[in-house]
């Protein structure tokens, strides 16, 4: 059964601030996240409440500084010269009851095979039984989409009735018509629980999308 709107309570606050809009970013509440802790396994992980939003991609797809531009923070997220390298769960807070969790990067650093079948076991344990979980934001290199690691993700997401937006990232690599060629051919086997958009954070494109869509699974609305 889908649980897109499992956990949702009126215990998280409303955020005191106008709502987004395509021509600017006047209020971006993500801006106040901070790193809390760095979890190896899921009991380590904060209480199972609230809203809490994964980011999860292949390594070098460009994760880290999705969340860098998200956060308008330079380092919050920390990139490696060897991607793939932190086996980790690094959990932000924005605040006391919404969170994001940045999930363990794969497909390219040489990681035993044993580590990495620790890690897919973890990966599906917390699909399945995270409550708090509100959506996945699955960041693919534009250039390189959809490998067997994204689709994997995709079927998770779809198996367990978590929303999944695909940010297509590295966006300025393109030109717009094969960019556009590209979103279109992927929109094409994704389920219906699924979105897509084009991500740079080189140019900030797509920023505004992203907020407006997370907003939505925080429960980020306007009270006036």
């Amino acid at each position: 059964m889908a649980r897109y709107y499992r956990g949702f309570n009126s215990h998280v606050p409303a955020y005191p601030g106008n709502q987004m809009t395509s021509e600017t970013i006047k209020h971006n509440p993500y801006r106040s996240a901070r790193y809390v802790i760095s979890a190896h396994d899921l009991k380590q992980l904060p209480v199972d409440k609230g809203c809490e939003v994964a980011f999860a991609g292949r390594s070098n797809a460009g994760k880290s500084s999705a969340i860098n531009t998200l956060t308008d923070q330079k380092s919050l997220a920390r990139t490696s010269k060897t991607p793939g390298r932190t086996q980790q769960i690094v959990i932000f807070e924005i605040d006391p009851e919404r969170r994001i969790a940045d999930l363990p990067g794969y497909g390219y650093a040489k990681v035993p095979a044993k580590l990495k079948a620790h890690w897919r076991q973890v990966m599906q344990r917390y699909f399945n039984q995270r409550e708090s979980l509100r959506g996945v934001v699955l960041v693919m290199d534009i250039r390189h989409p959809m490998r067997e690691f994204d689709q994997q993700m995709i079927a998770w997401s779809a198996s367990t009735g978590v929303p999944c937006h695909l940010l297509l990232t590295k966006s300025d690599k393109l030109k717009r018509g094969p960019a556009q060629a590209t979103i279109l051919q992927i929109r094409k086997s994704l389920p219906p629980s699924a979105t897509i958009q084009i991500f740079s954070s080189r140019s900030r494109q797509g920023l505004t999308e992203l907020i407006e869509r997370l907003n939505q699974w925080y429960e980020f609305v306007s009270t006036g």
